[in-house]
């Protein structure tokens, strides 16, 4: 049995019945607990999806963790600076107008939501590794175009061709 403390229980309580089907563990909430129980794997995974919503993320999102087997990291800002000024760097992150954010979401087919000084991402593995280098660059001041450059260069390609047809056919 897992224990989570979340400060978004009012969201979690009106999504339980649909988080419980198919994360296929029990929800049982006492104050700003949630206790869940299940098996070790299921656990595991519907603590990660409950990590998801806390930090923001849409339940509709968060539930991709299971639905498409997406992974979710949490970035703690402080880990990667020491300026004190957070604000800043939580502002280089987003950009004006949330335009950063969004064209970090585009190059690396992620999701990505800020809460206190943290960054959540969630994503497919293999472009997940790419999004946090993009982040740790931007929080240690590397020039935006700079980074979206890198990310442009390394975005994992899509394999088309399984090798499975001869050649003469294609």
């Amino acid at each position: 049995m897992k224990t989570i403390y979340s400060e978004k229980i009012v969201r979690i309580i009106k999504a339980r019945k649909k988080l419980e089907e198919l994360l296929k563990v029990k929800i049982i909430f006492k104050g700003k607990k949630i206790e869940i129980s299940g098996s070790a794997e299921n656990e595991y995974i519907a603590e990660k999806v409950i990590e998801a919503i806390n930090m923001g993320f849409p339940i509709k999102e968060a539930i991709k963790i299971k639905t498409e087997e997406k992974e979710f990291d949490v970035l703690k800002i402080k880990n990667y600076t020491k300026r004190k000024d957070l604000r800043t760097i939580r502002a280089r992150i987003i950009g004006k107008r949330g335009k950063a954010l969004k064209t970090f979401s585009q190059l690396t087919e992620c999701c990505f939501e800020l809460k206190n000084n943290e960054v959540g991402i969630i994503g497919d593995p293999e472009n997940i590794e790419n999004a946090i280098e993009g982040i740790v660059s931007i929080i240690k001041g590397t020039h935006h175009s700079h980074v979206y450059k890198g990310l442009e260069k390394h975005k994992p390609q899509p394999i088309s061709d399984f090798g499975l047809k001869d050649k003469g056919q294609q």
